[in-house]
């Protein structure tokens, strides 16, 4: 068992989030009780997540994607009403990281995404703006990328062609990236992957004369959550477990 606050200031530390502007909180962002011995992490704070952790005797729960986004009604109503409910009346905690989770060197959900399918970092998409990342894979067609990624995620990848006949230089960064698809085309890559797609990234696939592949919002974003819950469960001798609600898109 831990305390709250030693394991906070772990993480916060680790993450570094004072470095990125944001578009919500990181951090605690529900305070439940003091002490931890079962820290649960999953994707998104969902109501759903929010059942499976406490149905597993939670202590306090760990995400990427948290509450009080940038613009959003700040009422506590409706949905966010029931999932606060829930955290309050279980005195769970909710601790959320979102960009400084895409970002990080070692724990990140972009570095971790190549760790899981074997891709060499060279950089940086646009440094200090971006947690977005470019490198090489084996050379390959984007046929067969595809068929690749969706073997590694368990997650249908859909693919816009528009580039080159083999791929060796890709970018990617996990989640909604498909505007960071122009910094790709700057560094003259042969692929830019994300999570998300648009309409108009279609277009710009095409005319920017490379391939796209999106391979999932939730899908692409699950190995850095876990991995920090792994990190901050050695260094303070807790429980973690990693519960994932995938969704299709």
């Amino acid at each position: 068992m831990a305390s709250l606050y030693e394991i906070l200031k772990s993480a916060d530390a680790e993450m570094r989030s004072s470095r990125f502007k944001d578009y919500a909180p990181n951090g605690l962002q529900v305070q439940g009780r003091a002490e931890v011995k079962k820290l649960v992490s999953g994707v998104t704070a969902s109501l759903e997540f929010i059942e499976a952790a406490l149905a597993v005797g939670a202590d306090a729960l760990l995400v990427h994607h948290g509450y009080f986004w940038r613009g959003e009604d700040p009422c506590i109503t409706g949905i966010k009403k029931k999932r606060l409910q829930r955290l309050l009346a279980a005195d769970v905690s909710l601790i959320a990281y979102h960009l400084p989770l895409d970002a990080h060197p070692q724990l990140g959900n972009n570095r971790r995404l190549a760790d899981l399918l074997g891709w060499t970092i060279e950089g940086e998409l646009a440094p200090g703006d971006t947690p977005g990342l470019w490198g090489r894979v084996v050379p390959c067609t984007a046929t067969q990328l595809q068929e690749t990624i969706t073997a590694a995620l368990g997650h249908r990848v859909l693919w816009i062609d528009g580039g080159p006949e083999r791929i060796e230089r890709l970018g990617w960064c996990t989640g909604a990236a498909q505007d960071s698809i122009t910094q790709a085309a700057a560094l003259r890559l042969d692929a830019y992957i994300s999570g998300e797609i648009s309409e108009r990234t279609v277009h710009e696939a095409r005319e920017l004369g490379l391939h796209y592949l999106a391979i999932g919002h939730h899908a692409s974003e699950r190995y850095g959550v876990q991995a920090l819950g792994e990190y901050l469960a050695a260094l303070h001798g807790i429980e973690h477990v990693f519960i994932d609600k995938p969704v299709p898109v």
